[in-house]
């Protein structure tokens, strides 16, 4: 048995995940934690990465850094993806990781986060799925902060603005296909913040529930109707959700866009959701590689 600290930091969110991984079997959690720091705030445009977001990610990596210790993780090891993959400034926050966390992150490319997001996600999903493995990835530019920076800016965004984000999408998925057998694949899994959040709102959940998500199979109708639902609300209207995340209300209309053009682009009748995703990837690989 391995007690591991994974650390993820995206585009919006960084994540800790201190758990007890055994040679073989499901692993035990200890402690999950999310904090919104928004580290691609603004970096779709600029190509930088800011410094208040760099130093907003700091203090939530300090205090994640001191609870990886208090548990007595053996290993710790931090994942970052899209936002400071394609950053000029990429050396700052690095600077900042060595000095915060005692090592540098891993700033991985688009092939190992889609290996760690699929190891994470199926691993408690079916075994059979997980034991296929990766046969092809492409990372493309369309998350949730980048979509809404580019496109969505009014409240709520207008039928225009709401197109062009859906050409960007689908322009994107092109590339995808260009290089993914998408149509081969039997089931689509989603993962991360703004999957599960569509869900929970197709569930009807009174409030935010992990182990009601994890494993759920939401149709594309209902899909459709929550994505409609999101992109017509206002800011004030999506904040009073009892589900959303206050981290996630200015950018899930965007996220849950995401997740409907694909669906509705490959033909998909439902998207099975896990609460499983690159974290778990992260801290299984720790302990078993």
């Amino acid at each position: 048995m391995t007690r591991v600290a994974a650390i993820d930091c995206g585009t919006n969110s960084i994540r800790l995940l201190v758990a007890d991984v055994p040679a073989t079997g499901a692993h035990t959690d200890l402690l999950r934690r999310m904090e919104v720091v928004r580290l691609g705030e603004g970096v779709d445009a600029t190509g930088r990465l800011a410094p208040q977001a760099i130093e907003r990610t700091r203090v939530v990596l300090a205090e994640y850094a001191a609870t990886a210790r208090e548990l007595g993780a053996t290993v710790v090891r931090m994942v970052a993806t899209s936002a400071s993959r394609d950053a000029a400034n990429r050396a700052d926050f690095e600077d900042m990781v060595v000095t915060t966390l005692g090592r540098a992150p891993d700033v991985v490319p688009g092939r190992e986060e889609a290996e760690l997001s699929f190891l994470g996600a199926t691993a408690s999903l079916d075994a059979a799925a997980a034991a296929h493995g990766v046969r092809a990835a492409r990372s493309v530019d369309i998350g949730c902060v980048r979509l809404t920076e580019r496109h969505l800016h009014g409240d709520p965004p207008s039928a225009e603005q709401v197109r062009r984000a859906e050409d960007d999408i689908r322009a994107a998925l092109a590339e995808v296909t260009a290089e993914v057998p998408v149509l081969e694949a039997a089931s689509l899994v989603g993962l991360a913040g703004s999957v599960t959040t569509v869900a929970a709102l197709a569930l009807e959940l009174p409030a935010y529930d992990p182990d009601a998500i994890h494993g759920s199979r939401i149709e594309v109708a209902a899909v459709r109707e929550v994505t409609a639902y999101l992109l017509a609300a206002t800011r004030e209207r999506r904040a009073a959700l009892p589900v959303m995340h206050p981290g996630r209300v200015d950018v899930i209309g965007a996220g849950a866009l995401v997740l409907r053009v694909v669906m509705d682009e490959f033909g998909l009748d439902e998207v099975v959701v896990s609460e499983h995703d690159i974290l778990d990837g992260i801290a299984l690989r720790l302990a078993r590689r």
